[in-house]
């Protein structure tokens, strides 16, 4: 049923994941839910130094917000930051250099920042599509160290800083790739069969929309979402998908459009009157499964995730210095 799977999100995607399906969306959004001010308040979000991280960052930065910027490339990142400043005027940016990919740089950041900030809000955006399987120097799949697990790990070790907090969410940015892919816990490192990047891609995305899932039933004071920004024109489409980005360019969304629900998520006092844990499209939940396509999975396989994620998370957490 892939092929089918593939053909609908496709064309479900030509509808409504394009630049047409945001402006056609936007004309029941509400723009007070994001003029909204925010000072006081402490963000961190990670990949922030391009596309939608950066797009997100600078919207927070012009409502006041206090923002963590969490990106990999440190001469990227402090461009980045000298451009969020200079056009938003707000001083409250601070830039943090670490490697989702690298567990163990994940558990030092996240013990060091829980020791100097306060948090509101998390953004988990940082991601990667590797068209070729790659091993990092842990032995991870490129692909699921920094899709996966650095979002399962960003995410726990912060929570208790987050219970802490006033008004504390979680936000993950995923992909309506997600949709094509039922959760595969027998081969989370893509150790068998044909590496195809854009499926583990698509597998890591299903596998965040099942984080978001279990983190919300376990952390009842904590707002936790997904999300999927459509088809925008990014640095990280342009360099892993060229030939769709090639075919789609014309009709690909903005940065600031791709990150606008996650700005509405991130700030807006309407996204927490939904419930925690949903899947959201332009403002308004959406499904996590489509139709006919089989691709529910039972408990037991999401609750394996968890196990499998949280073993790797205290072996590396451990073998992290400090």
């Amino acid at each position: 049923m892939s092929w089918y799977r593939n053909t609908v999100w496709f064309v479900k995607g030509l509808r409504e994941y394009t630049r047409g399906g945001y402006e056609s969306a936007s004309k029941r959004f509400n723009p007070a839910d994001v003029e909204v001010d925010v000072a006081g308040r402490s963000f961190l979000v990670t990949g922030a130094n391009s596309g939608i991280g950066k797009a997100t960052a600078k919207e927070i930065a012009r409502r006041g917000g206090t923002v963590h910027l969490v990106c990999r490339n440190k001469e990227r990142a402090e461009v980045a930051k000298e451009e969020i400043v200079t056009e938003t005027g707000n001083q409250n940016i601070f830039l943090h250099i670490v490697d989702i990919s690298n567990p163990k740089e994940i558990w030092k950041f996240a013990e060091k920042f829980q020791n100097e900030h306060k948090l509101n809000v998390l953004i988990n955006n940082a991601g990667c599509m590797v068209n070729n399987r790659e091993v990092t120097e842990d032995g991870l799949e490129k692909n699921f160290a920094t899709n996966t697990l650095g979002t399962y790990i960003m995410t726990t070790a912060l929570v208790p800083l987050l219970e802490k907090a006033a008004d504390a969410r979680v936000i993950t940015v995923s992909s309506g790739g997600m949709l094509v892919q039922k959760l595969n816990v027998s081969d989370l490192q893509s150790e068998s069969g044909h590496f195809d990047g854009t499926m583990v891609y698509a597998q890591n995305k299903r596998q965040q929309v099942v984080l978001t899932e279990q983190w919300a039933k376990a952390h009842r004071n904590i707002h936790f979402s997904v999300m999927h920004p459509g088809w925008a024109d990014t640095p990280a489409v342009r360099s892993s998908m060229p030939d769709f980005y090639e075919r789609m360019k014309n009709s690909l969304r903005t940065e600031a459009q791709g990150a606008d629900t996650v700005l509405w998520l991130a700030v807006s006092a309407e996204a927490t009157k939904l419930p925690s844990g949903l899947f959201f499209q332009d403002r308004q939940p959406v499904p996590t499964h489509l139709p006919l396509a089989y691709t529910h999975s039972p408990p037991e396989d999401e609750e394996k995730l968890m196990e499998v994620l949280e073993e790797f998370s205290q072996k590396f957490k451990s073998a992290s210095p400090g």
